[in-house]
């Protein structure tokens, strides 16, 4: 298992994240039913399986099951022994988390309410990573920034990010943060996949540019990418994808990204689903791959990600069948700056450096 930092910071997480929006679920929450519905039995063998992989990140929210998710996974740390500062745990606030007009949202209120009932679920005292898990349209931005930056003045927090923001809101944040000397964002946790690279566009200049880490939600595309999906595949019973069909992907241009993964996978004899997520792990933009399982099977080929190694001829291959159509400003900007781009400079080889006696 590779260990990346957490944006500029020097916390270390693993490549490989372990969500737990599967946690909880039971048959009356609606779509959490469908994504997953696991106890307190399977999810101390998932956590402890992933422990033993090498995970050392733990990613969920507390709109996740209403709740349950984070209680689940917070008693699994308890009934596994794991020490405190070998975890690094990150949940979200914005859902909506009762009925009340102020029950949801990135306001001030809202943050500092729910930010009791994250820690008392986890039964820890710190969060080490607090995301807003939405975009407020209504919150101004230095509202909730200065409430974060409260929580982590006060302890109960120590880093903080963002989740399904577009580029320009974070780099506003960004630099509002820097103005005012309060605690920034840094990660950001998107939807991004093989399938799906809509955030190369924008978010991953910027994340470049401000130094952010990025957390990948839905690398299988909520299991499209799965190998169980597509022209001639026998779609399992029960499976999640058609229960819950999100993220929306464009499934016509799916298939063939996915048998051209199938290919790969035959060569190297692993699943479409490993190949799909060691795409992502050779990505240099990517700090963390989120991984749901339901099963430690699931987890195990999952896991096994971080261990598979493409070619530079199969990584080429899959960039290019995945690409992005042109968009504007994308390809002007590609057609003006070929001139501006920097050239390497040779310079005269450095003087040996000659140590004293």
């Amino acid at each position: 298992m590779k260990y990346n930092q957490l944006g500029r910071t020097g916390l270390f997480v693993s490549e490989i994240c372990l969500g737990a929006m599967t946690f909880g679920g039971n048959p009356d929450a609606g779509m959490w039913a469908a994504i997953g519905a696991l106890g307190q039995g399977e999810v101390d063998g998932i956590v402890g399986r992933a422990l033993a992989g090498g995970v050392n990140f733990f990613d969920t929210a507390d709109v996740y099951s209403f709740g349950q998710s984070e209680r689940l996974l917070g008693q699994a740390f308890k009934n596994l022994g794991v020490a405190r500062k070998d975890v690094v745990i990150a949940t979200k606030v914005f859902g909506e988390m009762g009925r009340g007009p102020n029950d949801k949202g990135a306001s001030r209120g809202h943050i500092m309410d729910s930010i009791k009932g994250s820690l008392e679920r986890l039964q820890t005292d710190h969060i080490d990573l607090y995301q807003i898990h939405g975009t407020d349209t209504v919150t101004p931005i230095d509202e909730t920034l200065r409430a974060l930056d409260d929580l982590v003045s006060q302890g109960m927090v120590r880093y903080v990010g963002v989740s399904n923001w577009a580029a320009w809101k974070i780099a506003r944040a960004v630099g509002r943060s820097e103005h005012k000397g309060y605690a920034r964002f840094e990660t950001l946790q998107a939807y991004y996949s093989i399938a799906g690279r809509d955030l190369e566009r924008e978010l991953v200049p910027m994340l470049t540019e401000e130094g952010l880490g990025l957390m990948v939600w839905s690398p299988l595309a909520g299991g499209l990418l799965s190998g169980k999906f597509g022209p001639g595949a026998n779609t399992p019973e029960g499976a999640r994808r058609s229960a819950f069909d999100f993220p929306p992907v464009n499934k016509e241009r799916a298939w063939p990204i996915v048998e051209a993964m199938r290919e790969i996978g035959n060569t190297h004899g692993v699943s479409v689903a490993r190949v799909a997520l060691a795409w992502l792990l050779a990505k240099p933009h990517v700090m963390s791959v989120i991984i749901g399982a339901k099963t430690t099977e699931q987890l195990e080929d999952n896991l096994a990600a971080a261990e598979l190694r493409l070619t530079a001829d199969e990584v080429a291959k899959l960039d290019q069948i995945s690409a992005l159509s042109p968009e504007y400003p994308g390809w002007m900007l590609e057609r003006q700056t070929g001139a501006r781009r920097p050239r390497p400079f040779v310079s005269a080889p450095p003087e040996p450096v000659r140590q004293s006696a």
